[in-house]
C-alpha cells in the first residue's frame, strides 16, 4: 500500500508576480481560472490540506465544498517568509538592493534578505508537516494546496535534493506535483503538470 500526495501551487494572486511570502493577497480572476483548469472535475482525494493563506485557502474551501471532502489547514504549509522583500517585485528589489536577487539565486541558503525565514527552518517545518500527514493518512491520497516554496522544500526533502539547489526547481502557477510513498521508498510520479492526472 502507498500514500500519495498531490501538491498544487496556488494560481496568480491579485497584484501579479511578487516576492509575496506571507502577505495574504487573494487569487485574481486569472488565478481562480488557473486553479479550476488544473483540477477540472477530478476529485481522487480522501482529504484536502491547505495553507491558511487566502490564495490557497479560498480555492481549497471551494473544492472541498463542491466534492464533500474533509479539509484542514496547516500553518506549516505557509510560504517562506521573505523578510524585507515581502510584497516587492523583482524590479523593486533590484532598485533597492542592487545585485541581491542574483546573489540569492546563486546561494539561497546564505544570501537571504534581511528578516527572512532561514531556509533550513523553512525546510524543517515543511518536512515536519509531510511526515505528520504521511503518518496520519497512511494509504490515502491527499491534495495539498500550497506554495512554490513549499513544493520546492517537499521535493528537496522527499528526494534528498541539496537545499542549495532547491530554487533550481521551477514551480508554475496552479501546477501539480505528485509524490508517492511506499515500503520501497519515495517516488516522484510527475512534477509541474498543468492539470491533475489520474
Amino acid at each position: 500500500m502507498s500514500t500519495t500526495l498531490d501538491l498544487i501551487r496556488h494560481g496568480e494572486p491579485v497584484g501579479g508576480r511578487k516576492y509575496r511570502g506571507q502577505i495574504d493577497d487573494p487569487l485574481s480572476e486569472k488565478g481562480w481560472a488557473q486553479m479550476q483548469a488544473a483540477v477540472g472535475d477530478a476529485a481522487p482525494w480522501s482529504q484536502l490540506v491547505s495553507s491558511p493563506l487566502l490564495r490557497c485557502r479560498a480555492f481549497a474551501e471551494s473544492l472541498a465544498t463542491r466534492h464533500g471532502l474533509p479539509l484542514t489547514f496547516d500553518d506549516q504549509l505557509k510560504e517562506v517568509g521573505f523578510g524585507e522583500w515581502e510584497g516587492k517585485t523583482a524590479a523593486e528589489i533590484e532598485v533597492s538592493w542592487p545585485g541581491s536577487l542574483a546573489r540569492f539565486k546563486a546561494d539561497p541558503l546564505n544570501a537571504r534578505p534581511a528578516g527572512a525565514e532561514p531556509l533550513t527552518v523553512f525546510h524543517a517545518r515543511v518536512a515536519q508537516a509531510l511526515v505528520s500527514l504521511i503518518t496520519t493518512h497512511a494509504h490515502s491520497h491527499l491534495l495539498l494546496v500550497c506554495h512554490a516554496g513549499v513544493i520546492r522544500m517537499a521535493l528537496a526533502w522527499a528526494l534528498q535534493i541539496p537545499l542549495a539547489h532547491a530554487y533550481r526547481i521551477d514551480v508554475a502557477s496552479a501546477s501539480v506535483t505528485r509524490l508517492r510513498f511506499d515500503a520501497s521508498g519515495t517516488s516522484l510520479i510527475f512534477h509541474g503538470s498543468p492539470r491533475v492526472l489520474p
